[in-house]
């Protein structure tokens, strides 16, 4: 179930848009990191043959084995948790957040390889598109389902639309200074 709760108040229109500037900062950066041109005296050919880079990365000891793969996986994981923040959902499947929020991951990080064509010194490889989208996934899987059941669990009282999931009914709201507004009573029609 879709819930979005831009309706409860300032404090989640503020945690959305807090999400969106946080994650257009991130994506300004990886884009500037990723799509600069590179002076090199030298390029290796594009790799599109999966899992060969790592093998190669892995091929030249742990500790470099480490760091290169580590880059890849830490590059796009802040969109695993930043996409969910910018959507703002606080009731949604934990299964389908996942699957929605990898496959943008991997839908960025493809567009990234594909425009890294047309830079200078930058070569595409697919490994980097698994691994930006395996960090997207395990930074998912790490933070966002633990962070919204504890926005949940926090913040009954200012959970709106979970009041009406659950009750079926309005949220009763605190009074304005000029005091409740009035309700004219039905009455029924006479036969």
């Amino acid at each position: 179930m879709d819930v979005r709760h831009s309706s409860d108040g300032p404090a989640v229109i503020r945690f959305r848009a807090a999400g969106v500037v946080l994650l257009l900062v991130h994506l300004l950066f990886v884009c500037w990191l990723t799509l600069r041109p590179l002076d090199v005296p030298w390029m290796t050919a594009a790799n599109l043959q999966p899992f060969a880079g790592i093998r190669a990365d892995l091929a030249l000891g742990p500790a470099e084995a480490s760091r290169r793969i580590g880059e890849a996986l830490l590059l796009l994981a802040p969109l695993g948790v930043l996409l969910p923040m910018a959507g703002g959902r606080l009731l949604v499947s934990p299964w389908a957040s996942l699957a929605r929020t990898v496959a943008a991951g991997a839908l960025i990080s493809m567009a990234i390889e594909l425009a890294q064509t047309g830079v200078p010194g930058q070569v595409v490889d697919v490994d980097s598109l698994l691994l930006n989208t395996a960090g997207v996934a395990v930074a998912h899987l790490l933070v966002v389902p633990l962070s919204r059941s504890r926005l949940r669990r926090g913040n009954r009282a200012g959970a709106g639309d979970l009041y009406r999931i659950t009750n079926g009914t309005r949220p009763v709201r605190a009074e304005s200074p000029q005091g409740a507004t009035p309700t004219i009573t039905r009455v029924g029609i006479a036969p």
